[in-house]
């Protein structure tokens, strides 16, 4: 183990959002394969998630790290951590927040915060973490939504957002060709995550009906594991029976 606490033969996944829905699925997915870093706001739900991971590896040599962050209000202290490991193989952007705004409705503060969060924050992450990611000819998989390519009535900020997340993806593998860095953009559908319980009444939320957070983890890993000659750049992840056309 380096001082980091990082196994030389071990890849390495960074994980945003790994304290609730995709992102606990994704971090948990990843460790059976990958020293895994947890990032997110709530200390006592990351830890949890570490502790899953490492109880349950089942003699694998799984291990994970807990770093709590603000992505927007912490960006040069984890763009500091990132530069101190010693390898990273995968970057997953999970993170993101949907409060549900028309233009009408929206004001100058909205869009700010949800772009800090869904957009910037993940674009200033990721020029972080390139010079590793560089070496290590990994990875960077950026979550979006069916939203990043047809419009959601009465959500505005959101649909923009994750357009503007695929647009900064779309450039990022044409930069990074050179230095054969693979990015992806993985576009769930309706997904049963407390996001989504925030925006659907509890009398018409029927779980059933929505992707699994695990089902998503399932893709990420699809795409990380892919061959060497290939990179797979869109991926749209879709409820076996539709709910909504997007």
């Amino acid at each position: 183990m380096s001082e980091t606490g990082i196994s030389e033969h071990r890849p390495v996944a960074l994980v945003t959002g790994a304290s609730s829905g995709m992102g606990s699925a994704i971090a948990r997915e990843l460790a059976a394969t990958h020293h895994v870093i947890a990032v997110g706001r709530d200390a006592v739900r990351l830890a949890a998630v570490v502790d899953l991971i490492e109880s349950s590896g089942d003699g694998n040599g799984a291990s994970a790290a807990a770093w709590r962050f603000d992505l927007v209000e912490d960006q040069e202290e984890i763009g500091a951590r990132v530069a101190g490991l010693g390898r990273l193989d995968a970057l997953v952007h999970a993170a993101a927040i949907s409060p549900r705004r028309s233009v009408s409705e929206a004001d100058p503060a909205d869009w700010n915060a949800q772009f800090a969060v869904n957009v910037i924050a993940p674009a200033v992450l990721t020029r972080h973490a390139l010079p590793l990611l560089r070496k290590a000819r990994g990875t960077v998989v950026f979550i979006g939504s069916g939203a990043g390519t047809r419009p959601v009535p009465g959500s505005a900020i959101y649909t923009a957002s994750k357009h503007a997340l695929r647009a900064v993806a779309d450039v990022l593998r044409i930069d990074e060709e050179p230095h054969r860095v693979r990015v992806a953009t993985v576009a769930p559908g309706q997904t049963d995550t407390e996001m989504l319980r925030a925006a659907i009444p509890a009398a018409e939320y029927a779980p059933e009906r929505y992707i699994r957070p695990e089902s998503v983890a399932g893709t990420v890993r699809f795409v990380i594991d892919a061959p060497a000659d290939v990179q797979l750049t869109d991926v749209a992840v879709r409820p076996r029976q539709e709910v909504a056309r997007i």
